[in-house]
């Protein structure tokens, strides 16, 4: 009988974490679950805690580790703080497999910790790769990490690649990659009546239960901007052979085109178990608590080119990869500002688009060389969009 994998989970609390452990409890013989980590939300820690009974737990700051260390009481649970300690269990010496769901650039750091302490790494946060792609990767590279991606449609696209695919679409008989889109909830809503959408209606997507922000990001399809720049790090992409194709249903998660003219697809059930299961058991299967799909219950499956004019943000995406360095950080910094201003009703939705390409405007790229770079680049756009966010206000 093997030994158990010790698994680090980096965002617990989340929709990714959850379901993590939800799939790892299904596999107690394969999985031990041996640090999370919260940064809010610690009741909900405390209760995993006393639940799984991690030898680790981070949280942000004394004031949330006093509260927990209260609700566990018992000490089997040592609790750390902030960056530090999340640095400390995503490359701590006994951690055999992470999962990154860290959602923003606040996963960033501890991730590229997992990464250069050569980890079998599961990527949920696809912004470290957004922001820090050349970096990530060569740290991936340097120090043999196993870099296994949850996002269901990169897992898709790493589930009809071959399995002997070296890294890099170009000369290897696949033509490019098709990422689907559900549209999110305003795929048909008139063009009109999104400027006053609430950030109640952003958030309620048709397909998928996701957390806040990255529900928004699915309404505005940030989300499908930020993962064309994924894949280009993931696969070796170029801008070209990456394309997003609007599919409804969430059924087939995404395609591989091939220079023979066949297309090969990884079809599911849209619960973000399947991704997970796959990445935790890689390079086996199991079972992840997923329904079979009925096709005959879906009935059918339709595919749309994605409109330009109503989702903006698909073109960030592509102009920040062409432009490279900088820019893609810029791109996320600026997102994740608008999206909390619009979920905290200072900025109205079609705010968000507007504000990026401003601070995409004002901070023309400049190379990126270290994580300094990255940090800088990041919290100088931060500040510009705080001070577009200010002026609004201001204006109004």
């Amino acid at each position: 009988m093997s030994i158990p994998q010790n698994l680090t989970i980096l965002g617990a609390t989340g929709s990714i974490g959850l379901n993590t452990l939800d799939v790892a409890a299904r596999h107690p013989q394969r999985f031990r679950v041996f640090a999370l980590s919260a940064n809010q939300r610690i009741d909900e820690l405390a209760e995993l805690c006393l639940r799984h009974r991690p030898r680790y737990a981070v949280v942000a700051n004394a004031v949330q580790a006093e509260v927990l260390g209260r609700r566990l009481e018992s000490g089997a649970t040592e609790i750390l703080l902030g960056q530090p300690g999340l640095e400390r269990i995503a490359a701590h010496a006994e951690t055999d497999c992470v999962m990154a769901a860290i959602v923003g650039a606040a996963g960033l750091v501890p991730t590229l910790a997992a990464a250069r302490a050569g980890k079998k790494l599961l990527l949920a946060n696809k912004e470290a790769l957004v922001m820090a792609g050349p970096i990530f990767m060569e740290a991936v590279r340097t120090h043999r990490a196993t870099l296994l991606p949850i996002d269901s449609e990169h897992n898709a696209v790493f589930q009809s690649l071959p399995d002997s695919f070296p890294g890099d679409l170009g000369g290897h008989g696949i033509r490019r990659i098709l990422l689907t889109a559900s549209g999110g909830p305003f795929r048909e809503t008139a063009l009109e009546h999104l400027q006053n959408v609430t950030p109640d209606e952003a958030c309620a997507h048709p397909n998928w239960a996701m957390g806040r922000k990255i529900s928004v990001d699915s309404a505005t399809m940030m989300n499908k901007a930020l993962e064309i720049i994924e894949a280009h790090w993931l696969f070796g992409a170029t801008p070209e052979q990456i394309e997003v194709v609007i599919h409804p249903q969430s059924v087939v998660h995404s395609m591989v085109e091939y220079a023979d003219g066949s297309v090969i697809a990884q079809l599911g059930n849209p619960d973000m178990r399947t991704p997970i299961a796959h990445a935790l058991a890689y390079p086996d299967r199991m079972e992840a608590g997923v329904g079979s799909l009925d096709l005959a219950r879906v009935g059918r499956l339709d595919f749309a080119t994605p409109d330009l004019v109503r989702f903006p943000a698909l073109r960030l995406g592509y102009r920040a990869l062409r432009e490279g360095g900088t820019s893609p950080a810029t791109l996320n910094a600026a997102n994740e500002v608008a999206v909390i201003a619009f979920l905290e009703r200072r900025l109205p939705f079609l705010g968000i688009t507007s504000l990026i390409e401003a601070v995409m405007n004002e901070l023309p790229p400049s190379p990126l060389a270290s994580l300094d770079d990255v940090l800088r680049a990041d919290a100088a756009a931060r500040a510009h969009a705080r001070r577009w966010i200010d002026a609004m206000t201001v204006r109004k």
